[in-house]
């Protein structure tokens, strides 16, 4: 299958002070890897501060990488803001993760559906592109009336679905969605999730998708990459990632999922917080907090590398013990 977007080696640092009056660099997101598909969804999934929120970024041009290429229908993206960005981001879009910041306040929130058509130069007059926007607000379950009413005046739900319908207004073939359902309650997630899957299915849009809710994730996602401190530490197929998981850190995440089927004793509880990203601990940077951990993982690295199943995981120990089901 043909990749719609390929990442390879991405990283991006920053540079910190440190209370001595050093100066560091903070690796927000170091050596990731992945391929995505047109009308596929890969799930990327890890505690807040691992590095999602850059990845999508970078992979958007919104950041300049480090080092390392992102490939958009197998055209170079990077950060320079040209009318070469400009036409691929036409077709590369964002959905954020609180639909009230990232709406104007000031404006009808059809008139900032509208706002991109203009913007590009797209369609013909004011009259089509009103058209345009309204066709997309009755394909994102939104009702004509509330077309010219403003953000604060709309439901959790009704402002996702207005984010939503500006990100497709454009025709994109690429949708790189942040926590998009993190601020909702549950009934309203689930429409907004059963909205995008079936607009996947009518568009054939391919979706990053970002995420703290691994049962969402497992729902909507084709494939799952899990980070932690800034990269790739397993990645498959969502059900055999979440029935067997090879890395520690997957096996504690996924056990932190509640289901009828699993008690509280079953529940890995990790010790410590994670590593500052300044100060990386050697070998493994998950070691400190892994159970299982050896000598080899103080030392060396661990690559991500096939282990079985189609999967990829960087973990020393992958090879030497069997996969772990969770309940």
């Amino acid at each position: 299958m043909t990749s719609l977007l390929e990442v390879s080696d991405l990283a991006r640092a920053y540079p910190v002070a440190t209370e001595a009056g050093a100066r560091r660099l903070l690796h927000a997101v170091d050596g990731v890897s992945f391929s995505l598909a047109r009308g596929r969804t890969l799930g990327l999934v890890g505690e807040s501060g691992c590095g999602k929120s850059t990845t999508a970024k970078l992979t958007l041009g919104l950041l300049p990488a480090t080092r390392g290429r992102v490939a958009f229908e197998g055209s170079a993206v990077t950060a320079r803001r040209d009318s070469r960005w400009r036409a691929l981001r036409r077709r590369m879009q964002m959905v954020h993760q609180d639909p009230l910041a990232a709406l104007d306040r000031r404006l009808p929130v059809g008139q900032q559906v509208v706002e991109p058509l203009a913007i590009h130069r797209l369609e013909d007059g004011e009259r089509a592109r009103r058209q345009k926007a309204l066709a997309l607000f009755d394909a994102v379950g939104l009702r004509p009336d509330l077309f010219e009413r403003y953000p604060h005046e709309l439901s959790g739900g009704q402002r996702q679905r207005v984010v939503l319908a500006r990100a497709l207004v454009l025709d994109p073939v690429l949708l790189v969605c942040d926590e998009p359902i993190s601020a909702l309650d549950v009934s309203v997630a689930a429409q907004v999730i059963n909205l995008m899957q079936d607009l996947q299915a009518s568009l054939g849009m391919g979706y990053l998708f970002i995420s703290h809710d691994l049962k969402v994730v497992r729902q909507i996602a084709d494939e799952v990459a899990v980070m932690y401190l800034g990269r790739i530490v397993e990645q498959g197929r969502p059900d055999a990632l979440f029935h067997s998981p090879v890395h520690p850190y997957t096996e504690a995440l996924v056990s932190a999922v509640p289901t009828p089927l699993r008690g509280t004793q079953d529940r890995i509880i990790l010790r410590g917080d994670p590593p500052n990203p300044v100060d990386r601990p050697r070998g493994c940077a998950f070691h400190p907090r892994c159970p299982r951990a050896v000598a080899r993982c103080r030392e060396e690295v661990p690559q991500l590398q096939p282990v079985g199943d189609g999967r990829l995981a960087a973990c020393h120990l992958a090879a030497a013990a069997p996969a772990t089901t969770a309940a």
